[in-house]
């Protein structure tokens, strides 16, 4: 079984215009190959055809300097987006992916690929009583996608027997489906069962209303797919258009695992320069077709020259989102550590310092235990608990939100409290019982929202360190942690949750240049990160032996 155009996607990734999210997006295509058959996940090559011969055997370019010509699609677009997306079925026949995210600069023939994806999904998916929605912020925005669908569909001699236009709609009779625009300025959006979605621009909604009443209409269909194309925007954690985005992110990098979820992105890499024409093309796939090099080089210049309309470009030409958090360590940092499991036995007997980041009692909540390295330059092994209340984990699994918590605790990951708040008599069960392999010299702890079990575990034998979160305590201990992991000194087991967290942060710096992790621009949670953090904070100013040790009992 071979993916069709998989050779050339193959050779086209090791050219120096391929950015890495691209890249990424072709290697997980790749892997797929190998890793999904087993699970019972097909690639049909003849699904994935179909919709290549839909565009390209109906539809023609309907402005421009190719108005009138069939709709030829680039080797990008039908290899990297087009197939992976519609070829790969799951076990039970239907298809895999429910929502694909595709994020490329303007100019690149976004709203000519999503009107086409809309056509398909409206006639040539074969789906009976489909309905197919443009959506965007605003119905006239939604109306870009809609109007290139409708303007290709009357250039079709053949599919114009299958559909006709009307007034806001495109109907086929024979399915009973229907291709409309909708934006959050419709008069009403609940009580839709789509299908399809192709949603245009997400990083320009306000807010997520939009997204979520389409998406969750979408579940009483067997099949459906949400189709997001935008350009990058403006960083705001709290919007959905930089959720999706770090979502896709993740999901390419492997920090989050979502069989479900298709991604793609172009951009500049990390270190490029906004202004060389090697990063517009590495941000730009259709560079010289729809998009020419001459116009970037005058939109570029004119950045160049007005500082308001500097953030413009890299936004719209490069894909880069402005003023975006910076992440504090590479995932290819992480992903190069040691990743063989974490063997509890070898750990027996091993001097260790332990550290605990509580949360509220209604979140997450890490435990860290660091094993500094018996030689010098060794590796450090660390070992992790993680906790949260049952209650959480099933409202998280009712609203689909990710990471998945469930496969977390089913793979054993991840420990549940009973009820909706931690229970920390649990956490302080499992100190004791670790202290009996394991030699745990000091145990860190941030004061706040922890001085009854810091309390209960003095009583019990522990010697407990007071850890505030601040530069003063955190700022030499997390440079350690970094240099650690740069050095590739940090074994992790490939812990799912820790490179989620990893994943998600980012620091604080202060004028002299001290830094600590940033909880409030975090992307998620970085519990486990912190409690690292702290248990090495302890280790490096610790001797390396230590008085006799005894297990609690």
């Amino acid at each position: 079984m071979t993916w069709k155009g998989s050779c050339s996607v193959t050779a086209v990734a090791v050219e120096s215009t391929v950015c890495r999210l691209r890249q990424l997006a072709i290697a997980r295509q790749e892997a797929d190959l190998e890793r999904l058959p087993a699970l019972g996940y097909v690639y049909d090559e003849a699904a994935a055809d179909r919709v290549v011969q839909f565009i390209e055997g109906h539809l023609c370019h309907h402005k421009g300097e190719w108005a009138g010509q069939p709709l030829t699609l680039e080797p990008w677009q039908h290899d990297e987006i087009l197939r992976p997306i519609f070829g790969w079925r799951r076990p039970d026949g239907s298809r895999r992916f429910r929502v694909a995210y595709v994020e490329i600069p303007r100019k690149n023939g976004k709203s000519t690929l999503g009107a086409a994806v809309g056509l398909y999904l409206t006639i040539g998916d074969q789906e009976a009583g489909a309905e197919t929605y443009s959506a965007a912020t605003k119905k006239d925005q939604a109306k870009i996608v809609h109007d290139a669908a409708k303007a290709m569909l009357k250039a079709s001699p053949t599919l114009r027997r299958f559909a006709k236009q009307l007034r806001n709609s495109i109907y086929c009779e024979r399915l009973g489906s229907k291709f409309e625009p909708l934006g959050a300025d419709s008069s009403t959006l609940d009580g839709l069962n789509p299908h399809g979605l192709v949603i245009d621009e997400l990083h320009a909604h306000s807010d997520r209303h939009v997204y979520d009443v389409l998406q969750t209409g979408t579940g009483a269909r067997r099949q459906p797919l949400t189709f997001i194309i935008t350009t990058a925007g403006v960083y705001d954690p709290a919007s959905i258009g930089w959720e999706m985005h770090d979502l896709a992110v993740k999901v390419l990098e492997g920090a989050v695992q979502d069989e479900s979820f298709f991604a793609y992105v172009t951009s500049g890499d990390e270190g490029d320069d906004w202004r060389e024409p090697e990063a517009w093309a590495k941000a730009n796939p259709n560079l010289g077709v729809s998009i020419k090099e001459e116009y970037l080089a005058a939109e570029c210049a004119r950045a160049q020259q007005s500082p308001a309309y500097e953030n413009t470009f890299k936004r719209y030409h490069g894909n880069i989102w402005t003023q975006q958090r910076d992440r504090w360590i590479a995932m290819d940092a992480w992903n190069a550590c040691p990743d063989a499991p974490v063997d509890p036995e070898a750990l027996a007997g091993r001097r260790c310092f332990a550290a605990f980041d509580l949360s509220t009692t209604v979140d997450m909540t890490a435990l860290a235990l660091a094993f500094p390295p018996t030689e010098p330059e060794g590796v450090w092994d660390f070992f992790w608990r993680f906790y949260v209340p049952a209650e959480l984990v099933a409202e998280r699994s009712r609203s689909h939100r990710l990471p998945d918590y469930a496969a977390w605790v089913r793979d054993g990951w991840l420990t549940t409290t009973d009820g909706n708040v931690i229970d920390y008599a649990v956490i302080r069960r499992d100190v004791r019982a670790l202290a009996r392999t394991y030699r745990i010299v000091e145990l860190g702890y941030d004061p706040w929202n922890a001085t009854q079990i810091a309390t209960e575990l003095q009583g019990d034998g522990f010697t407990l360190v007071e850890l505030r979160q601040g530069y003063r305590t955190l700022s030499e201990p997390a440079k350690a942690f970094e240099g650690l992991v740069r050095a590739r000194r940090v074994r992790h087991g490939g812990h799912p949750i820790m490179r989620w967290m990893v994943s998600n942060v980012t620091v604080r710096t202060d004028p002299n240049g001290n830094i600590a992790p940033d909880k409030s621009t975090a992307a998620g949670k970085i519990d486990g990160v912190v409690a690292s953090i702290m248990a090495v904070a302890r280790a490096i100013v610790q001797p390396t032996h230590r008085t006799r040790w005894a297990p609690v009992r």
